[in-house]
């Protein structure tokens, strides 16, 4: 390319890496999404940082840790005055609009639920800012819920325009909510499941939404992309476009003929479905005891039957068919605009979902690769197809973003770029990884909120929870699957000491090293 990339993001939200063709799915159809793939390099043992939304998407935009960025767990927004890659780009001559679910501010939902989680005791916190009031709501969907237009800083967090489908399934609000005012419908007699067109009995997330397919909220924000890439061709700058969808996320919501598309009977459990957690935190064990009964919140996981599995997979299904019929007019919309062969395309999402892996379901203190991994493409012009088997992570995307566009990293970013491995699928930029995870709540009742954090090497996987003796490690090269829990066992004995050294090295590693000195003393 002559002149700096063209990029186009695409992002969706707690999508598995295996619920694609090009990830070996042999049930969903994702054609586009397999031609991208295709053309590009598969990164097969991607990670995130942070299997949670607000935590993980902070670290893409930042290039750092949610200990780091100070975006811990959901309902933390992340600082205004960080720096962020996009940032870096926009002052280098990019357009850059993000399109969909941004999740980097609360969306504005279970105020009143904090009381129960959060010592307010402490008149002051120790570290305070003077940000004015409201820099945090901007993504609020109660904000949106009118036809008048809702001001915007010229700066969110570097994209200098914003278009918001914030929340989940058919229940999205933001930009998305006045649009669908616009089209002359009242959103409040469409969306949920009091609405639905027809349900499964099995469990309430499971639901047809009576949205046509053409108001469904992942349709809007492929035809707000479809509109900027011709906007951004004929602007002539280098663009950025961010394109997230909210899908596959439960609720599972399906308009249409994707409610239908496929037949829960046709879908297999998963190899560990009926994994009995021999030696497993206890967590695990008191979902299986309550096998069929959704618990906590709707986000917290639980134990399906076989049967709500099926039906949650089928209706998860069918949003990702509807997600991947939009990528291929986004593809369409690149060719006829001729920018496709200037445009790299990162294909990605923000944390997975246990989806039956090892009976259970959803995330929360659940660091098995069904939460941990994520799909991950990058698709450059010219480049010659490969698939990745090195270690590659969240933390990775903003530093490897800017390699490619050819601009310098800033001071405190920890990800390494992915360029070398673009250039040699086999090359190794990583021999480990770390995963966080704080929640405000106590799933694992070690009597204080969960804080947890993971080791991934390409031999092993160790998780240690704070303020609980028990743990979890599994010898990848012997147990793929991480059903043999060694945590504590004699066999395990050589490896805990190795991988518990190990994790203690990474969490030095990536400690805080900004602000940078400006004195001996």
């Amino acid at each position: 390319m002559s002149k700096r990339p063209n990029f186009l993001f695409l992002i969706t939200d707690q999508h598995r890496p295996d619920h694609t063709g090009f990830g070996g799915n042999e049930i969903v159809q994702t054609p586009h999404l397999d031609a991208i793939a295709a053309r590009g390099v598969v990164f097969d043992r991607a990670f995130v940082a942070n299997p949670i939304c607000m935590p993980n998407r902070s670290t893409i935009m930042t290039g750092r840790m949610p200990s780091v960025h100070g975006t811990r767990y959901n309902g933390v927004p992340l600082n205004w005055r960080v720096n962020t890659f996009v940032r870096v780009l926009r002052a280098h001559g990019y357009r850059t609009t993000h399109i969909g679910k941004s999740h980097l501010q609360n969306m504005g939902v279970r105020h009143a639920s904090l009381d129960e989680l959060v010592d307010w005791s402490a008149p002051a916190e120790a570290v305070t800012t003077d940000l004015p009031d409201g820099w945090d709501e901007l993504e609020s969907v109660q904000r949106y819920r009118t036809l008048e237009p809702v001001p915007l800083p010229d700066d969110f967090y570097g994209f200098e325009r914003v278009n918001f489908t914030n929340m989940h399934g058919d229940r999205c609000g933001g930009h998305y909510y006045q649009w669908l005012l616009q089209q002359g419908v009242d959103p409040t007699r469409l969306q949920g499941f009091d609405y639905a067109l027809t349900s499964y009995k099995g469990w309430g997330q499971v639901y047809q939404t009576a949205l046509p397919v053409e108001l469904y909220p992942t349709s809007y924000v492929t035809k707000c992309a479809v509109e900027e890439i011709s906007a951004a061709a004929a602007d002539g700058r280098p663009f950025f476009i961010y394109c997230s969808w909210p899908d596959p996320h439960h609720p599972f919501t399906p308009p249409g003929e994707y409610w239908d598309r496929y037949a829960p009977r046709d879908i297999e459990l998963p190899a560990t479905f009926d994994d009995p957690h021999d030696n497993a935190m206890p967590h695990y064990r008191k979902m299986l005891a309550q096998r069929g009964t959704p618990m906590g919140r709707g986000v917290d996981g639980w134990a399906p039957t076989a049967d709500q599995y099926r039906h949650a997979a089928a209706a998860e299904y069918g949003m990702i068919s509807l997600i991947d019929d939009g990528v291929g007019r986004i593809l369409a919309a690149l060719e006829q605009n001729g920018v496709m062969d200037e445009t790299i395309i990162i294909f990605t999402s923000d944390h997975g979902d246990m989806f039956g892996d090892h009976g259970v379901m959803l995330k929360h203190a659940m660091h098995y690769e069904g939460c941990t991994r994520v799909p991950l493409v990058i698709n450059r012009p010219g480049q010659v197809p490969a698939r990745t088997h090195s270690l590659a992570g969240s933390l990775d995307l903003a530093q490897t973003i800017l390699d490619l566009a050819d601009l310098p990293a800033y001071h405190g970013m920890q990800g390494t770029s992915l360029v070398p491995l673009l250039q040699n699928p086999h090359a190794v930029i990583r021999h480990r990884l770390l995963i966080e995870e704080d929640e405000k709540s106590d799933p694992i009742d070690a009597g204080h909120p969960l804080r947890m954090r993971t080791l991934v090497t390409p031999q092993a996987r160790f998780t240690l929870y704070q303020g609980h003796p028990h743990g979890e490690l599994f010898d990848l090269t012997v147990d793929p699957l991480e059903q043999h829990n060694l945590f504590g066992t004699a066999k395990g004995t050589a490896l805990q000491a190795e991988m518990t050294r190990a994790l203690a090295d990474e969490m030095m590693q990536v400690m805080n090293e900004t602000p940078r000195p400006t004195a001996m003393a």
